[in-house]
């Protein structure tokens, strides 16, 4: 069930947390995190009316290196999010004994990596270029394979972002269909970083609103059920707006050693799940 009105509006986001995470270094460490991720996600939605198994969490492994990777699969994790196709490439070929451990791609593709994508994701959730669209299509059909793809949306205006822009949405959504290897499944969206919640929740409000226009004319084969939107300073409030997928990295993980800034050289999005 989707949410049909504005839920409380006083959850606030927690990006103070941003950068203070502890680190995760056991077993343990995991199931206590992922249990407390998992409890947060239940409250909120409690407050919006939704059942928990309509929501999904993505734990993001980005920056953490294989023995992280292997105690999150051993405390239960089978499909780990990574912004760069390279480092994720790297963890997917030291981890095939894990033979149900999956990857989904939630950072900008440039189309001379859509090869790697191609070979070894389960998921690419930052698909917003035809050109890449192409260049994957080409590629799957190459590897007789498909890939389940989420349409990313810049909700928030910013230029450090990629995305399309709300406004194109439409367009290109529709001309989907011509790769066929792609299943869209929904749209995803990076909202604006700030502790001030009613900004955040607006760009949530308006990824949710423009799937529902997007419905409306969508071709068919593309149901866009899902939404990936809200990350470890701000998924209550995502899923309160109709999150179906939510993207959490420190909180389950711990803080990352190095500053933002190391991972996104200039140009680059600042996604911080």
């Amino acid at each position: 069930m989707q949410p049909d009105r504005l839920p409380r509006d006083d959850t606030r986001t927690r990006h103070d947390q941003h950068g203070r995470y502890p680190q995760a270094l056991t077993v343990e460490d995991f199931q206590r995190n992922l249990a407390a991720v998992h409890a947060r996600i239940q409250a909120a939605c409690a407050r919006a009316g939704r059942h928990p198994r309509e929501v999904r969490l993505l734990p993001v492994s980005k920056t953490k290196d294989e023995s992280r990777i292997r105690l999150a699969y051993a405390a239960g994790c089978r499909l780990l999010g990574e912004n760069k196709v390279q480092e994720a490439l790297r963890k997917w070929e030291g981890t095939t004994d894990l033979t149900d451990l999956r990857w989904s791609v939630i950072g900008h593709l440039q189309t001379n990596k859509a090869k790697l994508v191609a070979r070894y994701a389960s998921e690419f959730q930052a698909l917003d270029s035809l050109r890449v669209a192409e260049a994957l299509d080409r590629r799957l059909q190459a590897e007789g394979r498909s890939l389940d793809v989420f349409v990313q949306v810049n909700t928030s205006g910013e230029s450090s972002k990629y995305g399309l822009p709300p406004e194109a949405a439409a367009a290109f959504v529709r001309a989907m269909p011509t790769y066929t290897a792609l299943r869209v499944r929904g749209l995803m969206t990076l909202a604006l970083f700030s502790s001030e919640a009613v900004r955040v929740r607006q760009c949530f409000v308006l990824l949710r609103g423009l799937r529902e226009q997007l419905r409306q004319d969508a071709p068919a084969g593309i149901a866009l059920d899902e939404l990936s939107m809200g990350m470890s300073g701000d998924f209550e409030i995502a899923i309160e707006e109709g999150a179906t997928v939510v993207r959490v990295g420190q909180a389950i993980f711990g803080a990352r050693a190095l500053p933002d800034s190391h991972y996104w050289p200039a140009g680059e999005s600042p996604n911080r799940p």
